[in-house]
């Protein structure tokens, strides 16, 4: 049997009601949780990019792609290479910061990890880092013992490096163009 790892998987769909539950539904009826997930609109507003992070052996990814390609509303699935793919995160954290000494501190820390202070109250601050889960995690530990009240993570969001992009000619021609060439 093959190493279950962390595969990240770039689907363009169609952006309409309904398209993130049936891929999702997917993963779930084929019993993989997805670890992160992350959907938004592309540079075309009738068009969305979901990212997603799955475990999976070799075999498995290969079979859950060819699977999702199959969607109707789906126009493509690449599945990221991740020596040649650029993955990050934004993470949210809001701290207990009661006192001008614990909010220099935090100020401080979120500099070391290049975070931002996105905004501040009398006894709290928000910190936003983008990054991969390794750097949010260590910031994570770091302000734990200033005491973390909430924290939101997005999901990784990938894309692939240099020229190389999602498009691909798997869908015939003109699939997609609803309401042309109907008889």
């Amino acid at each position: 049997m093959n190493e279950v790892k962390r595969y990240t998987l770039s689907v363009l769909v169609e952006n309409e009601a309904g398209v993130l539950s049936q891929v999702s539904r997917l993963f779930s009826r084929k019993g993989y949780n997805i670890e992160s997930l992350a959907v938004g609109t592309t540079d075309r507003v009738d068009t969305s990019r979901i990212t997603i992070e799955v475990l999976a052996d070799e075999d498995h990814i290969k079979l859950l792609c060819n699977q999702v390609r199959k969607l109707f509303p789906v126009h493509s699935v690449k599945l990221l290479d991740p020596d040649n793919s650029i993955r990050r995160e934004l993470v949210l954290i809001k701290v207990d910061a009661r006192t001008s000494e614990v909010r220099n501190e935090v100020i401080q820390i979120a500099n070391i990890f290049r975070a931002s202070i996105i905004d501040v109250s009398v006894t709290t601050m928000t910190i936003a880092i983008i990054g991969d889960e390794s750097k949010a995690d260590a910031l994570q530990r770091l302000l734990e013992e200033f005491g973390i009240l909430e924290l939101v993570r997005t999901g990784m969001v990938a894309l692939e490096r240099g020229q190389i992009t999602i498009n691909e000619d798997t869908k015939e021609k003109g699939e997609f163009d609803y309401g042309k060439n109907v008889l």
